[in-house]
């Protein structure tokens, strides 16, 4: 059920309402819009009767959602929601494209400096690294864990960066939390419904991948999970699913970009390293997910992938990241979308240890 509030009603007005909801055993998430509050309510088994909340002062209609996923859809809130940072214009969601560039795993100081200047410098305003990697093999390279988070956070105040990675359970969280700027949820948590729940307790922005065989509404419904904790901060990034093609590692998705913007207010990106895993397919799906109205997108940069530790066949180097850039600005025009410009970087060289 929503209860939609009048364009005049006051913060009073909201909080009673509110209060009343929750008087009743169910739970209130307001969620303010561009013209007027909604009210959405959880925890309701069977379907309520909106009894007195009609007759509350400031409340305009009562309504009820029929879809599974109440607080993600449209019904709930008709305008897109745009995830913000205070003190940088970085956002995903808005007229400006979230662009999200690093390498798979953070290896060494190093390495990450190295790649995070030259994404900063081309105009990249989100750094992706993993401390924490979920690997296939339990022999492969696992990540650096908090030395990482502790060289990211370093990345944040050199290259005024915000920083993206990865929790991978409950315990991860707790220090992904601490450093990041956005915690990222993978594609095999997608349906760890208790790391979505916690991580819906965070109050912190999370980007939620899609898992590699969800369908659009199992996606949208572990979203549902973050929202329903009160995290109303949520991206989605489309990263491939599996499919009996085998020219590329994943099955990239684009029609899924506008079937989510019609019925959810979330912003998606997407990820086109995962979603093919070939490098030279990383660039032309890039600007094929600008092209079909993709918020941002989420693409790995190695100095030297032929040596990462992960994921380097998938990396693309710093010179075809400048590129992309370039590109994606054209399209961007066309389609009176913005792409971020460069901050001013430090770009001095950085060596291991200094």
């Amino acid at each position: 059920m929503l209860v939609v509030m009048k364009a005049q009603a006051t913060e009073e007005e909201v909080r009673a309402v509110c209060e009343s909801i929750e008087s009743l055993g169910y739970r209130a998430h307001p969620i303010p819009g561009a013209q007027r509050t909604a009210i959405g309510i959880t925890g309701n088994k069977s379907p309520m009767e909106p009894g007195s909340l009609e007759e509350m002062p400031g409340v305009q209609d009562v309504i009820y959602v029929t879809k599974p996923y109440k607080l993600v859809s449209r019904d709930v809130k008709e305008e897109d929601t745009v995830v913000r940072f205070s003190g940088s214009d970085g956002s995903f969601g808005s007229h400006d494209l979230g662009i999200v560039a690093g390498p798979c795993s953070i290896e060494s100081r190093e390495q990450a400096f190295t790649v995070a200047e030259r994404v900063a410098r081309a105009g990249a305003r989100f750094f992706r690294g993993g401390a924490y990697k979920p690997r296939t093999s339990p022999y492969a390279f696992q990540g650096l864990g908090e030395e990482g988070l502790k060289i990211m956070a370093e990345i944040r105040e050199r290259f005024a960066l915000r920083i993206i990675t990865e929790a991978i359970d409950n315990e991860s969280l707790d220090l992904v939390a601490e450093y990041a700027d956005v915690i990222q949820i993978g594609a095999r948590n997608m349906q760890n419904f208790s790391l979505l729940k916690k991580a819906g307790r965070m109050r912190k922005p999370v980007l939620l991948k899609r898992g590699m065989s969800a369908t659009l509404e199992e996606f949208l419904m572990a979203a549902e999970y973050i929202l329903s904790e009160g995290n109303y901060q949520v991206i989605l990034c489309e990263r491939g699913v599996r499919t009996f093609a085998d020219h590329t590692r994943n099955t990239l998705d684009l029609s899924i970009v506008p079937a989510v913007q019609r019925l959810s207010h979330l912003p998606i990106v997407v990820d086109p390293s995962h979603g093919t895993g070939k490098r030279n397919k990383v660039l032309p799906l890039s600007l094929a997910a600008v092209a079909v109205g993709a918020d941002g997108l989420m693409v790995e940069v190695h100095h030297d992938p032929d040596h990462a530790l992960s994921d380097g066949a998938q990396s693309i180097y710093p010179d075809q990241f400048d590129e992309l850039m370039s590109e994606i600005r054209q399209i961007a025009a066309i389609l009176h979308r913005n792409v971020q410009e460069p901050p001013r970087v430090q770009t001095a060289a950085v060596k291991a240890g200094g």
